[in-house]
């Protein structure tokens, strides 16, 4: 660790940690715009799925851009690791987008940002059962159920104390992703451990993102997406903000401890929250979306604060 670097100073790594989660946060109100750029309904998951794997696939390139060219580190990895790369991007890009891009058409970006932090408790839930140093604690469990209670008051219909607003295909969707993510933040760990993170997610962004790509065939076969300069310019954005953030983030990584970085991710759905409510015509907050991102955002901060090691890599590119 070099402790002269820029990136150990506290009040540095904090700003930077913040432009990195905005970033990711952004990605909630950016995609809810490009769809209703290029039209998109309810039904067009082959035109979502062919948006997502070309983003996905860019970010890829200008990860390994980035690690060859600014951080002057190899991009090889041995041919035994490929396998795993490959189900490492099949699950954490490929499937995690499948379920993200479907659920941001049928949700708000707002509850969208909110239902998508259930990725940061699956991972310090389930890895009480798979890292005998990372057990659950007071703390963590306080921390669980704030965060699991925000989530599901998120939920709850405005105005209406006993209805509950819930479907698969939407708000389900969004938990499914945030699930898959945690299943690759372990599988990414685990390949961490032998090659350098940044290569991990080069990889698993660009080989799942040819999932989503074959996807989304059907729509590049049937030559109807009627693109417009705003969707080029959102799409462009949302490829560099994957790229970027992790870059970020890894940087910030290298060079201070994990958990003194990760409690940070609780901008991600505040970022998210606000920005959606900002950019989105159709979107504010009420009183229960409101308590619902204190909620989460209170138990991401304490989950982290009493976690010993949470993983970094759940965090890669919304």
């Amino acid at each position: 660790m070099a402790e002269n670097s820029i990136w150990t100073n506290k009040y540095f790594a904090a700003v930077m940690a913040v432009i990195a989660c905005v970033l990711w946060g952004s990605a909630f109100p950016v995609l809810k715009v490009s769809y209703a750029e290029l039209g998109l309904g309810s039904g067009d998951t082959s035109a979502r799925m062919l948006i997502a794997g070309a983003r996905f696939f860019l970010a890829g390139l200008m990860v390994f851009g980035v690690q060859r060219l600014l951080l002057g580190e190899p991009i090889q990895v041995p041919k035994r690791h490929f396998a795993s790369l490959l189900l490492l991007g099949l699950a954490q890009t490929g499937l995690q987008y499948y379920f993200f891009y479907n659920a941001i058409a049928l949700v708000s970006g707002i509850k969208g940002a909110i239902l998508n932090a259930a990725g940061n408790f699956f991972v310090v839930f389930l890895a009480h059962f798979i890292y005998a140093d990372d057990r659950l604690n007071l703390g963590k469990v306080l921390g669980l159920a704030a965060g699991f209670a925000g989530i599901a008051l998120v939920n709850w219909q405005p105005g209406t104390a006993l209805s509950w607003e819930f479907s698969l295909r939407g708000e389900g969707f969004m938990i499914f992703a945030g699930l898959t993510s945690a299943f690759g933040t372990f599988q990414a760990k685990r390949l961490g451990k032998s090659l350098n993170p940044v290569t991990v997610n080069a990889y698993q962004l660009t080989l799942g993102s040819l999932l989503l790509l074959v996807l989304g065939v059907p729509a590049l076969l049937r030559e109807g997406l009627q693109t417009t300069p705003l969707f080029w310019a959102l799409f462009i954005y949302s490829a560099l903000l994957s790229a970027a953030a992790f870059s970020i983030w890894y940087t910030l990584l290298k060079h201070n401890k994990a958990g003194e970085i990760t409690i940070y991710r609780f901008m991600i759905p505040i970022s998210g929250a606000v920005l959606s409510a900002l950019l989105l015509p159709a979107e504010r907050f009420t009183a229960s979306i409101l308590a619902a991102l204190l909620f989460v955002a209170a138990g991401i901060a304490a989950v982290n604060v009493h976690s010993g090691k949470i993983t970094s890599t759940s965090a890669d590119s919304k």
